[in-house]
């Protein structure tokens, strides 16, 4: 069977490639909604370093992204199945190391093909499946909602039980994902945002507090917090949690920097603080995920708010037309529906 395969060869440059699959093991899945990520960006702009564009490109983009099955080897899927598609590929199992964390595993769209094709030849355990009737607009990005579940679990493991106040710091889309979270998995506990717009910070209507981070008051305390931040901001965030937050809190690490970023150790060790990182998700996860919304269907209608963008593709060009739009955008997320 000849596939297409859709490959960044060179900055806002995509190539057709035609590869002939073989392996019919696989479940065949017919990519139906895309979503951009930062990273797809920063690959589509050549914003990376060019020893790191000669080593992954050309490259198939995007990670984030659902599709209709159209063939599967066995029961584990009916053609016809809307699904979530993993990205993230291990080749191995640990009995201490999830599979994201592996460094042998592969993760698509970053260094391997990602989901920009024709058809995606897939393992069954790489695909959860959707309810039915379900805004596949919205779950085509269940990868970045994914990572907030995966790094909410990780949470539980290394918190205490106080959790009276949660700050979030970051007003983009995965800090009102993350707060968004917060609030269903933990109803009891108040949530707080903390960002530097105003016209951002009014999208986290669900929260119980908004803060620009230069106006916060003296004597606000918190139990734990978030960082969802990164890039050269990252410092500032993380040491005024660290001023901010109770003894023994426990601070979840998820922007993602380019840079070393120096903090306040000192204050670190005389509170007692928990700093731990996330990243990416494993199948767990995304099932975490899908069950989240069929227990909260409302959680649905709050991450429809973050799609500010739609385009739908008929030839590459709507593509490049796509990522040019979303780097417009100050907040949310573009989704692409697949009809080239």
């Amino acid at each position: 069977m000849i596939n297409t395969v859709y490959r960044l060869s060179a900055p806002k440059f995509f190539e057709e490639v035609f590869v002939e699959e073989t392996d019919f093991n696989k479940v065949i899945v017919r990519p139906r909604y895309l979503s951009i990520c930062q990273a797809d960006q920063r690959y589509f702009n050549g914003n990376r370093p060019p020893e790191v564009l000669n080593q992954k490109l050309p490259m198939a983009l995007f990670h984030e992204a659902v599709g209709e099955v159209i063939y599967s080897p066995d029961e584990s899927f009916e053609v016809g199945d809307n699904v979530v598609m993993i990205p993230n590929t291990p080749t191995e199992t640990d009995d201490v190391i999830l599979e994201n964390y592996l460094r042998s595993s592969k993760f698509r769209s970053s260094g391997y093909d990602g989901f920009m094709s024709e058809y995606v030849f897939m393992d069954s355990d790489r695909l959860v499946k959707l309810p039915k009737d379900i805004n596949l607009e919205v779950t085509a990005f269940t990868e970045l909602i994914s990572v907030g579940v995966h790094a909410i679990s990780r949470f539980k493991m290394f918190s205490h039980k106080r959790k009276e106040k949660i700050g979030v710091w970051g007003d983009g889309s995965f800090g009102y994902i993350v707060s968004l979270l917060l609030k269903y998995i933990f109803p009891e506990s108040e949530v707080y945002i903390f960002g530097v717009n105003y016209d951002r910070l009014a999208y986290f209507s669900f929260t119980d507090k908004r803060f620009k981070v230069n106006e916060v008051p003296d004597d606000l305390k918190i139990d734990h917090a978030f960082e969802c931040v990164g890039s050269t901001k990252a410092q500032d965030a993380i040491n005024q949690i660290i001023d901010i937050i109770n003894p023994q809190g426990s601070i979840s690490l998820l922007g993602v920097s380019e840079y070393n970023v120096p903090i306040n150790t000192r204050m670190v060790l005389e509170k007692g603080l928990n700093i731990f990182g996330s990243s990416r998700s494993g199948y767990v996860d995304f099932k975490d995920s899908v069950n989240l919304y069929s227990e909260h269907p409302q959680l649905i209608n709050y991450f429809e708010n973050l799609i500010t963008t739609r385009v739908t593709v008929n030839e590459i060009s709507d593509v490049n037309k796509a990522f040019e739009l979303d780097s417009q955008s100050k907040f949310g997320k573009t989704v692409l529906k697949w009809d080239i």
